[in-house]
């Protein structure tokens, strides 16, 4: 039997780790919720969930990844009791890496699109119409669109191809580093524009009144959503990485560290984007277009702008290529378990079976526009988007809870044992009762108003 890689430093797991949870939703869908929700009074009830939600989970599937040394493809087969089905499970979740990749690859794409039209001045002097038409045309055409996707998609396989630890750990976290220094300097950047105080006070002042104003319920089950959301839980793409470390320490201490790093990108997103909003007189509730239409603005009025937005984007490229090779990496190992494929042949396969599952994203803003499958305005992305994150991330979750508390699962003793081997802070005995009943009817309500939000409202 091959042997299993490690990663060559404690280091590069947890800039992978982080990466693979800090992508677009972070610094893109953080953002706009907290402007939607009303800063910093949402921004505190997120950091609650952020704890009592993803650090257990992320914990669990940490735990199981590193008991079976497999990825998600076999790692319930190594771990269930004999005659059980937990291992049907690996299906479901195989197909939720595939089909987040249907449409990452793609907006990954056109934040490297905007890299490029940032230095060409694409944005320079134009008005607030011709920016939010720079964006739609580049939706229409598909041609420009599958180039970028196809960069994404080299890009991320290239560094898969290389291996563990001279592939995916050395360039992830050379790119990790330069996003982190990306960040600050434009947070420093934002912070020091005139006016941004008041974007600074919006985010960081927290305002019960208008969280009232918003309806508490809305914003708890925003929050709620967001933390659950944003580390990328219940598709294995955590268990991978547990199964390339060693046991020197805790799995919590580790799912701290990640979940605290996830946290100050996405913090950090907001003090790039709030003040700059403020101090432009933009409105930062904007939605989904806050990052495409609304910040290119800013910089196209910005003292040194193209620079700035460049860098803007460079950043929001490493966000996204950071996931996208995390869960490259996840997707050529099912190969490699399952199959016993050598690493360049689940890289070769995949990289044909990737650029062809891209291609409806790509081609639902133009050639396939007709199809709107939650009505006017929705294109693939948005059913892709929804099977993902309202579907497969909850039900995944759920799988993960109850393999882990249940007796006829894995069980509760097999994995405190395991996430409690090493030094650092243990798993607390008395969470077994919450990780049990409570946490899964939480995670399973989740489920439920994704589908109610969708379909019902």
């Amino acid at each position: 039997m091959e042997k299993r890689e490690k990663f060559a430093s404690r280091l590069g797991f947890l800039l992978i780790s982080a990466g693979c949870a800090i992508g677009i939703g972070n610094v893109w869908r953080f953002p706009y919720i907290t402007g939607q929700y009303g800063g910093a009074a949402f921004v505190l009830i997120y950091l609650f969930f952020l704890v009592v939600l993803g650090l257990p989970i992320m914990a669990m599937e940490f735990a199981v990844g590193r008991a079976s040394r497999k990825s998600c493809a076999v790692s319930f087969r190594v771990l269930e009791p004999a005659g059980t089905k937990w291992h049907w499970y690996a299906w479901l979740g195989m197909a939720g890496n595939y089909l987040l990749m249907m449409f990452y690859t793609t907006v990954a794409g056109w934040m490297l699109a905007y890299v490029v039209k940032m230095l060409r001045g694409a944005f320079t002097g134009a008005s607030a119409e011709a920016v939010g038409g720079i964006f739609n045309d580049m939706l229409a055409q598909p041609g420009p669109q599958i180039f970028w996707m196809i960069v994404a998609v080299v890009l991320g396989f290239g560094v898969c191809s290389l291996g563990l630890q001279n592939g995916v750990e050395k360039i992830t976290k050379a790119m990790m580093v330069c996003l982190l220094l990306l960040m600050v300097a434009l947070a420093v950047r934002s912070v020091t524009l005139p006016g941004a105080d008041e974007g600074l006070k919006f985010y960081l002042v927290p305002d019960f009144g208008r969280l009232v104003e918003q309806g508490v319920g809305n914003v708890v089950y925003a929050a709620m959503g967001q933390a659950f959301f944003t580390l990328s839980l219940g598709i294995g793409a955590m268990a991978i990485f547990g199964s390339y470390i060693g046991k020197e320490r805790t799995l919590l201490s580790e799912s701290v560290n990640i979940t605290l790093l996830d946290t100050f990108v996405a913090l950090m997103a907001g003090l790039i984007i709030f003040p700059a909003c403020f101090s432009f007189g933009v409105n930062p509730g904007q939605g989904p277009g806050l990052v495409f239409v609304t910040l290119p603005n800013i910089f196209g009025g910005m003292a040194g702008g193209r620079v700035w937005g460049a860098l803007f984007f460079v950043f929001m490229s490493f966000a996204a290529l950071s996931t996208v090779i995390a869960v490259f990496e996840n997707i050529v190992a099912f190969g490699m378990d399952l199959w016993g494929w050598s690493r360049k042949k689940a890289v070769l396969v995949n990289f044909f079976a990737i650029l062809v599952l891209s291609l409806p994203c790509v081609l639902g803003y133009n050639v396939l526009s007709g199809f709107m499958p939650f009505g006017e305005g929705s294109a693939v992305l948005d059913l892709e988007d929804f099977l993902v994150s309202n579907t497969i991330l909850p039900l995944g979750s759920l799988v993960y809870l109850l393999f882990c508390t249940s007796r006829y699962g894995w069980g509760w003793k097999n994995f405190v044992a395991e996430a409690d081997e090493g030094k650092g802070i243990r798993f607390p005995k008395w969470a077994r009762v919450y990780v049990s009943y409570i946490l899964p009817l939480i995670v399973l309500f989740i489920f439920l108003m994704g589908y109610k939000d969708k379909f019902f409202t």
